[in-house]
């Protein structure tokens, strides 16, 4: 088992995907707001949830696939709040510089990722992916509490470090089910 190769080819092929739907639709993803997007997240981890507790399903749209647009939305996530900290307000980014902040934030991820396997030791790999898709959900509670108190937290992580975990858990998960 290799964390590091696995994580990058779980990104690749999310990158990918993000990237031509990038030729697709360009980046009209910028006119959400970040309650928009988290919502978004939420409506992926919670319909991932409700198969798992059915064990059917009656949209053929597989499990994977969810878990990759939650990675991508992550990363937009992170690549809004960056551009709304440098007042950025532009709807269209070129494709290069779209792709440098996609890998920019994917890195910053996996040296996230690394620190924590150091210290938690890998504990993900004894994990269901049942109780990661639950983990995913309470941080994007979490998520939905600090927006509504405004960014404001008294004692606990930003938003974005939640987002950070959300994306890690949703890499163990693909990782897990055997996509790559």
């Amino acid at each position: 088992m290799n964390t590091e190769l696995e994580y990058r080819q779980v990104i690749l092929l999310c990158k990918t995907l993000f990237q031509k739907k990038n030729q697709d639709y360009g980046t009209s993803w910028r006119l959400y707001r970040p309650q928009a997007l988290t919502d978004k997240i939420f409506i992926k981890a919670k319909r991932i949830r409700s198969i798992q507790e059915k064990g059917t399903q009656k949209v053929a749209d597989d499990l994977s696939g969810e878990f990759i647009a939650i990675i991508n939305y992550c990363i937009m996530v992170m690549i809004q709040q960056e551009l709304s900290l440098n007042n950025d307000e532009r709807l269209e980014l070129p494709t290069a510089e779209l792709t440098d902040l996609y890998d920019r934030f994917a890195e910053e991820n996996f040296t996230l990722l690394q620190a924590k396997n150091h210290d938690y030791g890998e504990a993900w790999r004894d994990m269901r992916v049942e109780g990661m898709t639950d983990e995913i959900l309470v941080k994007l509670l979490r998520v939905k509490q600090i927006e509504d108190n405004q960014g404001v937290t008294v004692a606990s992580e930003g938003i974005i470090s939640n987002y950070q975990d959300i994306l890690n858990y949703s890499v163990f998960c693909l990782i897990k089910m055997g996509i790559i």
